[in-house]
């Protein structure tokens, strides 16, 4: 006798097609993008040094990690860009990013917080010479300079030495000054770069170098060098490139301020001269709608402000090329949702001056930054 089973056989699974070649590399390609993207947001970026703001700290040529975790990473502002892009598509001059969407800003937890002397990295904060619409915060140039003042403190510079809080800031061992260097032999290439000097320039006379104290003592005793001067701006000599660009302050590069960092929650009386010392960020940077300027008197939202407490947390940031870098002494403070991390290995450098054999500067390769 034949028994019909009611057991139901299972349904047979439909087989998957193996993925094509094509199809496996574009997998690839966007999960390496999207991992990227993760790792330079969240944890690390990396970054060269183009100009010689920095020396002989950072050099040109120096390639540079920059960490995320140090300050906190901060969430994405302009959503609607390219990865891997900043302001421009690779090679092109076509913007990389939309502004249509642009929100709130914030930051995630650091494991510390900006202090004196640290190196940073930040989103340079004015709006670029010749450049007709600002960028976006998270998409402005990026700078790297040395924190010298932190929230709260005191900056001044007297006779080219930094003070914070009345006290001697610590210079960097490697900082730099301009010097007129007076022979009446042509130098040639070899010899500024047996002393290390990539800046320098003919002038009548001599040449203007800039280079640190230290090799400065070391050329005063050579045979061609009849004399070293470091040269320098005088007190009261006030310079109008200098913030905060008014005839109100004689300030220059070499004797600047005293001139007091903004805290989150410190309240200032909005005297006359604070005005002018202030007007800029709390119009820019505290997200007030309606900020004027009236016979000395700030208004916001067209009411008188006597007093005024502020939003966010600034720094004062300078170059240790102190005679040839642009920094807080020119254009102010750098609000702290432009702050990006601080940079704290340098993994390749490169010198493009150097023959083909000297290309890569190995003593500083994997180098960390102090």
């Amino acid at each position: 006798m034949n028994v019909l089973s009611t057991k139901k056989e299972a349904p047979s699974k439909p087989v998957r097609k193996p993925k094509s070649k094509t199809r496996e590399w574009v997998d690839a390609i966007v999960f390496a993008v999207v991992a990227a993207t993760l790792i330079r947001w969240l944890i690390l970026e990396a970054f060269t040094i183009p100009t010689p703001s920095m020396e002989k700290s950072l050099l040109v040529g120096d390639f540079l990690f920059v960490s995320k975790i140090h300050y906190g990473a901060r969430t994405p502002k302009t959503p609607l860009q390219v990865p891997l892009t900043h302001q421009k598509i690779w090679g092109t001059d076509i913007p990389s990013y939309l502004d249509w969407i642009q929100l709130p800003q914030y930051r995630l937890p650091g494991i510390s917080s900006v202090k004196n002397n640290d190196v940073v990295v930040f989103n340079y904060p004015p709006r670029e010479p010749g450049q007709t619409k600002d960028y976006p915060t998270d998409l402005k140039t990026n700078y790297i300079k040395r924190c010298i003042g932190i929230p709260g403190d005191k900056v001044e510079v007297r006779d080219l030495q930094v003070y914070v809080n009345d006290k001697p800031a610590e210079n960097p061992p490697k900082m730099q000054y301009r010097y007129y260097m007076v022979t009446e032999n042509t130098v040639n290439e070899r010899t500024f770069r047996k002393f290390d000097i990539s800046e320098y320039q003919s002038v009548q006379g001599g040449y203007i170098v800039l280079t640190t104290p230290e090799t400065a003592q070391s050329l005063k005793s050579q045979s061609f060098v009849k004399e070293l001067i470091l040269t320098k701006r005088n007190p009261n000599e006030g310079d109008a490139r200098v913030f905060p660009n008014s005839s109100k302050f004689d300030w220059n590069e070499d004797f600047f301020g005293p001139l007091t960092v903004p805290k989150e929650g410190m309240t200032i009386k909005m005297d006359a001269n604070n005005v002018i010392l202030y007007e800029e960020i709390i119009s820019k940077y505290e997200g007030n709608d309606k900020v004027s300027i009236r016979d000395e008197k700030l208004y916001i939202n067209d009411k008188v402000a006597d007093t005024y407490t502020f939003k966010q947390d600034y720094y004062f940031m300078m170059g240790d090329n102190r005679h040839n870098s642009l920094d807080s002494r020119f254009w102010g403070f750098v609000p702290a949702d432009h702050i990006v991390g601080k940079a704290f290995i340098i993994w390749l450098s490169v010198d493009q001056e150097g023959s083909m054999l000297e290309k890569i500067r190995w003593n500083r390769l994997f180098k960390l930054i102090h």
